[in-house]
């Protein structure tokens, strides 16, 4: 990369991407957009497939009817999973599409791993909509991580952990947005700010 280089990012996922119950502004991939932007990289603005409740099934079904498969971008993140929990879908399951999908991630990256970014799921348990079932919930979702982060680790991706950010809203409800579920623009920020210099790093190579 140049500095002259306008840099495209696609960003895949669900509810946590899109920033549900947030303005598009203080969704992570917008606020990652400006802190780019902020240290002198040139973005154009998020290409975002993402959408409230999707499963990672649905993700690569929205993939595939994109009509922008061949297209390549210089980064991409991926954060996908919790509905597969909620919806008590196998972890088997799981370990099949998550691995296709972060397959496909690794194409629109032009084939270089090094460019992909996947984002571990947030723990929702410890939301008021949980409703207290912060103890069954919690042991699922460290489950569906174990397995995404062994298969980005193994296919050399990068993996950032921010689950325990997310764990955080238990005491910190400002960290939550107003459905009582999702995360707010500050705890996305929080995201950005670990996430930002992973990705600096690897387009300044």
């Amino acid at each position: 990369m140049t500095a002259n280089d306008t840099l495209n990012y696609l960003a895949l996922g669900d509810s946590y991407t899109i920033g549900e119950s947030v303005p598009q502004s203080q969704s992570y991939p917008y606020q990652l957009a400006d802190a780019l932007n902020a240290q002198s990289f040139r973005m154009q603005p998020p290409k975002i497939i993402a959408v409230t409740g999707w499963t990672t099934d649905d993700l690569i079904s929205a993939i595939s009817q994109s009509g922008i498969t061949d297209k390549k971008f210089s980064f991409v993140t991926l954060l996908i999973g919790v509905n597969d929990q909620y919806q008590q879908l196998s972890q088997e399951n799981y370990k099949i599409k998550f691995a296709r999908v972060l397959n496909t991630a690794i194409t629109f990256a032009g084939g270089d791993a090094s460019r992909v970014f996947v984002l571990s799921i947030p723990d929702w348990g410890v939301t008021p909509f949980a409703a207290g079932q912060d103890n069954v919930i919690g042991p699922q979702i460290d489950r569906f991580n174990a397995i995404n982060k062994s298969i980005s680790t193994a296919v050399g991706v990068n993996y950032l952990d921010i689950t325990a950010i997310s764990r955080q809203a238990a005491t910190d409800t400002s960290l939550i947005a107003s459905d009582g579920l999702h995360p707010s623009g500050k705890m996305y920020m929080l995201w950005v700010n670990l996430l930002e210099p992973m990705i600096a790093d690897k387009l300044k190579k």
